[in-house]
Parts: structure tokens; C-alpha cells; sequence
């Protein structure tokens, strides 16, 4: 009994944010167990090219190191922020998604050429947490409880946590730039006099991810407490 509805949450999960979050907890457990090594999985422009291991494009935004503070910080804020995208302003729109995905993963590989990172995942995370924030300005947040702001702020408090755990910022800011350049371009430029939209998702991707149907047994995460295991508790104004 508990084991199908442990099943039937783990299914309520949208799609994207379930096949990711999935994957990066298999890559750690794999990890853990050693199955496999991080050296196998680090971003490195040499041996993709040369040695043709294409798989560490990939990779490199899976694995957010061994099993502890650090990586569960990481999974929690990756879940919760990816699934009420998926679930707010990308309900219906899977595509467009996942071609977020892609548009933030391509820049974030090409930046991290030149800055020299070997990971990825947590400033992907980072540019998930921008792009919420950014389309959720209203809402009031609570950090720890100690900090209350408003959600815009959010990925630079993040920033500072990381700095006070003695993590590279670099990462953070990495995240920062690449999902205002995402919501800048989708958001901001084509309502701007004279823009226009140049992030189109291919139609061969709205063929293959896109449902017209809705399900009537969707449950989506409530957006009024956007931070959630009172790490980040937020409530909109008001409300």
C-alpha cells in the first residue's frame, strides 16, 4: 500500500522535472556505490572533442557531488523550482521547456569552456530559481527565518549562502546570467518597442513533447510557499 502511493506521487511529478531530478539522484547513487566516478562525468571540452565522450555534455549537469548538506540543498531547491515552472508558466507547454533546457544548457557549456567548470548542476539550478523568480516578483519569501524579501532577490541570497559555505560564487553567478539572458529574451525583448521573439521552439519538438489533453488527476505544487521546507517560505502580496 505505501509502496503504490509512494508510486502514485512519484508519477504526479511532471515530466521533465521527474526525468531530471531522477537522473541526477541515480548519477550520485552510482556515485556512492562506486559504479562509476566523477571522473567519468566532468565537463571536459578536450576529451569530448578528441575522444569523442559526448556523454559528459550531459553529465557534467547531473552529478552535484557526494551525498550530504551540499547536494541535498541542491536536489531540494532543483525540485521544488523545475516542478512549479513546469507546473506555472509552462503548464501545457512541455516543449518550450524542455527547449529551455536546452537553450540554458548550450549557453552554460559555452561559458563554462572559458571559466573552467567541470560542473554544471548547480547553476542550472540557478537559472531555474531566476527564471521563477523572475515571473513570480510578488511573491514575499522567508529564508531560514531571518531574511524576508521579495522573490527577484532570491537567487542572490542564494549567492551569498553559497559564499558564507565557502563554495565558489562563480557558479551562482553563472546560473544568474544565463536565465536573465533566457527570461530577458523571452520575457522582456519581445514586448519591448521594435523587439521580437527570437527564442522559437522547433515545431518537431512541439510534436513530440506537447499533449493537447489535460489531466484531469493533475495536482500541481501550490505556488504560496514558492521556497518550501520552510527554507524559503514565500506568501504573495496581498494575500
Amino acid at each position: 500500500m505505501a509502496y503504490q502511493t509512494l508510486q502514485q506521487e512519484y508519477l504526479q511529478i511532471p515530466v521533465v522535472t521527474r526525468a531530471y531530478t531522477t537522473a541526477c539522484v541515480l548519477t550520485t547513487a552510482a556515485v556512492q556505490l562506486e559504479i562509476i566516478t566523477p571522473f567519468q562525468l566532468y565537463f571536459n571540452p578536450d576529451l569530448i572533442l578528441r575522444n569523442y565522450q559526448v556523454w559528459r555534455l550531459i553529465t557534467n549537469f547531473l552529478f552535484f557531488g557526494p551525498v550530504g548538506f551540499n547536494f541535498l540543498f541542491n536536489m531540494i531547491f532543483l525540485y521544488r523550482y523545475c516542478r512549479m515552472l513546469e507546473e506555472g508558466s509552462f503548464r501545457g507547454r512541455t516543449a518550450d521547456f524542455v527547449f529551455m533546457f536546452l537553450f540554458g544548457g548550450i549557453l552554460m557549456t559555452i561559458f563554462g569552456t572559458f571559466v573552467s567548470l567541470v560542473f554544471l548542476g548547480q547553476a542550472f539550478t540557478i537559472m531555474l530559481v531566476y527564471v521563477w523568480s523572475r515571473r513570480n516578483p510578488n511573491v514575499r519569501m522567508n529564508f531560514f527565518g531571518l531574511l524576508n524579501f521579495q522573490a527577484p532577490f532570491l537567487p542572490w541570497v542564494l549567492m551569498g549562502f553559497s559564499l558564507l559555505l565557502g563554495n565558489s560564487i562563480i557558479v551562482d553567478l553563472l546560473g544568474i546570467v544565463v536565465g536573465h539572458v533566457y527570461f530577458f529574451l523571452e520575457d522582456v525583448f519581445p514586448n519591448q518597442p521594435g523587439g521580437g521573439r527570437w527564442l522559437r521552439t522547433p515545431s518537431i519538438m512541439k510534436m513530440l513533447f506537447d499533449t493537447p489533453e489535460e489531466d484531469a488527476n493533475y495536482n500541481p505544487l501550490p505556488e504560496e510557499r514558492p521556497g518550501g521546507f520552510a527554507w524559503g517560505e514565500g506568501q504573495r502580496l496581498g494575500g
